[in-house]
């Protein structure tokens, strides 16, 4: 009995003690969860309370830099006060266009461009100061002087055809004797050139002679027939020596001596050289062949070129100057004689015929020579420089400095190119206009895209107009 009550009591005292340590432990636990719960809210208070900072920074510094903006945009506008905002723009991309106030996508705040900006037309432009100079925009003033065209070419020295002298004989024979027997040797007119023996030319003679007696013998007969008959064959005769170049002179003498010459003299037709020689003496000649060929060349042809551009400045009569390499020192001055009717097509150039004097024979054919020809079209040209010029294929642009940085394209109509880099102005340009010389390239595409921009205006303006009319 008492051993039962020993064995309760002690699992009684146990189980006192289990309890103790279980709430014990729950004791514990629950103090850990509250330190970390008090943990966990003291982050989320720490990270709200950085996150509210961070917020209210980033809102102050979005406020100040609009604050900013429109601060900049405010002071734009009250520069420009009274002048309507037409646009925005990006500035460094002009194609990027807005019809209010922002950002371009370079992240850059967009520049307004106010009425007035766009100069008298929409093709106009308005560059700032800065960027002209960055540019490199040259320019130079229209401005009247005596206007002229240099044109240097070259050429070489030609016999003039109209002096050209063959000599050929129209029946055949034998050259019995030159007297000329030497090319290049100086001739005058009726020097003798050779004697040439022709059986065929002997019996026209024997045969004139004949005609001459028959004719003499039956002038005073009673029948009319026989002495006209007679006359007719003398006539005939005389006529063939004639159209065998057989001098009048020769034939008088025939008559007048009544001896038949074995041999004829043929003179030179003319003063000059000899450049050919084709015989030597008891060699055959047939009819038709040159024997000689005689030069004049107290004037020489120069036969020069130029090219199609430069024939305004070149007319019939010009005078002109011509050096030899031979003699540096010394110009020749001629004339010009003839511009030939077509080009050449390989080479586009056009031929010119210039005659000079050649007394002293300082002048050679087949020389080659250095040809000026100066051409004044005018004292008074209005005149600009040719790299001024846009050349568009349909138009001739330039471009007019307005000052203050603003340029304007104009057409102009122009002349010849003449020295110096000049070109003549027909119409289009005032003197005393300020005109664009360099960086005209850049200003045409500014302007052709200031045009395009305020073309997609007023379409968008024509598109907004039409849409409020269909509401």
């Amino acid at each position: 009995m008492f051993g039962k009550k020993l064995t309760i009591r002690k699992a009684a005292s146990s189980g006192f003690i289990v309890l103790v340590l279980a709430l014990s432990f729950a004791l514990v636990a629950l103090a850990a969860c509250g330190s970390g719960e008090q943990t966990s809210q003291e982050v989320t208070a720490e990270a709200r309370a950085t996150t509210m900072t961070e917020a209210e920074h980033g809102h102050a510094e979005s406020g100040h830099a609009d604050m900013a903006m429109d601060g900049k945009q405010k002071k734009q506008a009250g520069d420009k006060k009274g002048k309507k905002i037409l646009y925005w723009r990006a500035p460094m991309d002009p194609t990027y266009i807005s019809d209010k106030p922002g950002k371009s996508p370079m992240g850059m705040d967009l520049v307004p461009v106010y009425e007035g900006e766009e100069n008298l037309s929409s093709s106009s432009i308005t560059i700032d100061p800065v960027t002209v100079q960055n540019m490199g925009v040259r320019t130079a003033v229209v401005k009247r002087q005596p206007f002229y065209r240099v044109i240097r070419t070259v050429g070489h020295v030609d016999y003039d055809e109209q002096t050209l002298y063959d000599i050929n004989l129209k029946f055949h024979g034998w050259i019995e004797k030159l007297y000329v027997d030497r090319t290049g040797d100086l001739v005058r007119k009726g020097d003798p050139l050779l004697d040439i023996y022709s059986p065929e030319l002997v019996a026209t003679q024997e045969e004139y002679l004949l005609a001459l007696k028959n004719q003499q013998q039956l002038a005073g007969s009673s029948f009319a027939e026989v002495s006209e008959g007679a006359s007719s064959l003398l006539v005939s005769t005389r006529r063939r020596l004639a159209l065998w170049d057989i001098p009048e002179r020769e034939i008088e003498l025939l008559a007048k001596t009544g001896r038949v010459r074995k041999t004829l003299t043929v003179n030179s037709p003319a003063d000059g050289i000899v450049v050919q020689k084709n015989a030597v003496e008891g060699s055959y000649v047939k009819a038709g062949a040159n024997v000689f060929r005689i030069a004049d060349l107290s004037k020489v042809w120069v036969l020069a070129t130029i090219f199609e551009y430069e024939l305004p400045w070149v007319k019939v009569g010009q005078k002109v100057q011509m050096e030899l390499p031979y003699i540096p020192d010394k110009r020749f001055t001629g004339r010009v004689d003839y511009i030939y009717p077509y080009l050449n097509q390989k080479t586009r150039d056009v031929r010119l015929r210039l005659v000079f004097d050649n007394p002293n024979l300082e002048l050679k054919p087949d020389m080659y020579a250095n040809v000026i020809i100066e051409s004044h079209a005018s004292d008074n040209a209005l005149v600009i420089p040719t790299e001024a010029i846009i050349r568009t294929g349909k138009r001739n642009v330039v471009f007019i400095d307005l000052g203050n940085g603003k340029f304007r394209p104009q057409d102009v109509r122009i002349g010849p190119e003449g020295e110096k880099g000049l070109v003549q102005v027909i119409a289009g340009l005032q003197e005393g206009q300020r005109i664009v010389t360099s960086a005209q390239f850049l200003l045409d595409s500014e302007s052709r895209l200031r045009e395009a921009i305020q073309k997609m205006l007023e379409a968008k303006k024509k598109s907004s107009e039409q849409k409020k009319q269909t509401n």
